[in-house]
């Protein structure tokens, strides 16, 4: 009798264990599956489209819309739109909820492309250490000044988070970005905003 007894605890502790590690491995698929977007999904950056051999960026200078310049605000592309307005600071918390949605934001200029402007750094305010993302411009068709750190911005453009390659990293640390996220084999995972216009405002 004691024997079965026996018998019948060593199964239901078994039994018991398996639901626990199972149980657990459901909360950990759960748990990574609202952090990270399925690498089908993710965009992938191969590089600026313009650089040459040497690395350097052959853009257009003419596409920039002003100088360098304290004057130099207003309107950086098309004029924004109706779309949602999100604060930076929740994009930047749950990128993955935005991941390809159109939106609207406002932050804080904390650097640019030392080269021709053709992407800049917005953060949620202008305290040091404050959450931040890089902002590109759609297909290169314009450019902000280079002196725009310091600005206010708002703007409107699409939420990506993106897998960008070794030698993107650094052409882009060339000019002045910095990657947080960086992998072993010098690649980086970023979040960042496609934008389709941007109006900046010195402050």
């Amino acid at each position: 009798m004691s024997r079965v007894l026996g018998a019948l605890f060593l199964v239901f502790l078994a039994s018991s264990g398996c639901r626990r590690h199972s149980d657990r491995q459901v909360d950990e698929g759960t748990r990574d599956a609202a952090v990270r977007v399925p690498s089908e999904d993710t965009v992938v950056d191969e590089g600026c489209p313009h650089r040459g051999l040497d690395g350097q960026c052959s853009h257009d200078a003419e596409k920039g819309s002003r100088e360098d310049s304290p004057q130099a605000t207003g309107l950086f592309g098309r004029p924004l739109g109706k779309s949602p307005k999100v604060p930076l600071a929740e994009i930047l918390t749950s990128p993955e909820k935005f991941h390809k949605q159109q939106v609207r934001v406002d932050g804080h200029v904390t650097r640019a492309c030392s080269r021709k402007g053709c992407w800049m750094e917005l953060a949620v305010d202008a305290s040091e250490g404050a959450p931040r993302c890089r902002v590109t411009f759609e297909n290169y068709g314009f450019f902000v000044p280079k002196d725009s750190a310091g600005s206010h911005a708002r703007l409107e453009g699409t939420v990506e988070v993106t897998q960008v390659k070794p030698d993107a990293v650094r052409h882009y640390e060339s000019e002045g970005a910095n990657f947080h996220a960086k992998e072993p084999d010098g690649s980086a995972r970023e979040v960042r905003l496609v934008a389709t216009g941007v109006l900046l405002e010195r402050i």
